[in-house]
């Protein structure tokens, strides 16, 4: 049902331009350099900026009932997409791009949306909420064929953020925490074969928590054979990795051991948000930047820039803003008692907050290079669509919230 003009949550967009705006601001002044004004940088974001304020528009004018039917057959052209884009040449290392001459587009970026979709509908028709691991099976299928088809491209970052939709997901369906964490231990493992003590530590743990817990058979057999599997597969896996992919792992743990090559980015990124300070150096003016120290700043280390030339006080006022926008889909998410809208809501909540999260953490050195862009401030035409595309549905369950399902 519809609501007066009063309720239509013009503050989203509010934000969310605001936030567009500033990194359309941060672009212009990463194309500027000793080297000479690189204009396209922000010419490209303006164009999409409007791009994606008509897929803001476009969104605003369909029922969500529509939305809620196309959620499957949005899945199935994400994963044909995800498909086709490895016929594609390599573009930096992988294959990521859909291209038709100049323009092009990332079918995972889209992918993501259409995951959200597909979970909403599953957690939509749950009669209970899933406390066991075998009533995960439906939502880890789902989103473990898009994850599968990105690191085949490979990007890992990006089956990363899929990682996080599925736990975040999870645990709004009512799933316990734990039972999350339990299904997604595999992984914890498999991060933690570099250090053989850390890695028995943690399956002597697990043990534990299995034997305090006492689950069903079912799923002590899923939790030990998957971690000691892991423990197993993990040199062969590693062999499996791109070799630019090995060198971030490596320099995550020791960038000064190759200061001047792959811990380069790193090390540069620190030393322009650390010399940014309180205030910053001002708009224009950061060195690392003008110096062209600071590499792919309009891409992976757009927050870099902002940090150098606006200083803590920037930084966080840009979070104060991610914040409020993220508070409010959690509030819409929580009012709305349509499942499959909430779900939905949500979801979009830990799309952005999973990017926020891991570029900001890779900038300062917390974790390796993963090539994720800051949601409305990075250079990245798909990814601005996606963002203002979570901002239109946010504000579409927010108008057409209803206290009974259609």
């Amino acid at each position: 049902m519809r609501r007066e003009a009063t309720e239509q949550n013009w503050y989203l967009l509010a934000l969310a331009m605001a936030l567009a705006t500033g990194g359309v601001a941060l672009l212009y002044s990463a194309s500027q350099t000793a080297s000479g004004d690189n204009a396209q940088y922000w010419q490209f974001q303006l164009i999409w900026l409007f791009a994606a304020l008509v897929a803001y528009a476009v969104i605003g004018v369909v029922p969500m009932r529509v939305i809620e039917k196309i959620s499957r057959p949005a899945y199935v052209v994400s994963l044909f997409l995800l498909v086709l884009v490895l016929a594609f040449p390599a573009i930096s290392g992988a294959r990521s791009w859909i291209r038709m001459g100049s323009i092009g587009f990332q079918p995972s970026e889209f992918a993501k949306i259409a995951t959200i979709l597909v979970i909403a509908q599953w957690a939509a028709r749950l009669k209970t909420p899933p406390r066991g691991m075998t009533e995960l099976v439906v939502p880890a299928v789902l989103v473990g064929l898009p994850a599968t088809l990105t690191l085949l491209q490979p990007d890992l970052g990006t089956a990363i953020v899929y990682v996080l939709l599925f736990a975040a997901l999870c645990f709004w369906a009512g799933t316990p925490p734990v039972i999350v964490f339990l299904l997604l231990s595999p992984i914890v493992s498999i991060l933690l074969t570099f250090s053989l003590p850390l890695w028995s530590l943690y399956i002597l743990a697990l043990g534990a928590l299995l034997f305090v817990l006492r689950p069903p058979r079912s799923t002590w057999i899923y939790v030990s054979a998957t971690n000691l599997l892991m423990g197993i597969v993990a040199l062969p896996l590693w062999n499996q990795l791109a070799g630019y992919q090995k060198q971030r792992l490596l320099i995550f743990l020791q960038p000064e051991s190759d200061p001047r090559g792959a811990g380069w980015n790193v090390i540069q990124s620190k030393v322009a948000i650390g010399s940014g300070g309180w205030f910053g150096k001002g708009f224009l003016e950061g060195t690392q930047k003008r110096l062209a120290f600071l590499p792919e700043r309009h891409t992976d280390f757009i927050f870099s820039v902002l940090g150098e030339e606006l200083g803590f006080i920037g930084v966080l006022v840009a979070f104060g803003l991610f914040g409020l926008l993220l508070l409010e889909g959690v509030r819409i998410a929580e009012r709305n008692p349509d499942p499959y809208a909430s779900t939905l809501a949500f979801g979009l909540v830990a799309l952005i907050a999973s990017h926020l999260a891991i570029n900001t953490a890779m900038t300062v050195g917390m974790m390796p290079i993963t090539g994720l862009p800051l949601p409305f401030l990075s250079k990245g035409g798909s990814f601005l669509v996606v963002c203002f595309a979570a901002v239109a549905l946010w504000r579409k369950t927010w108008i057409e919230r209803s206290p009974v399902r259609r």
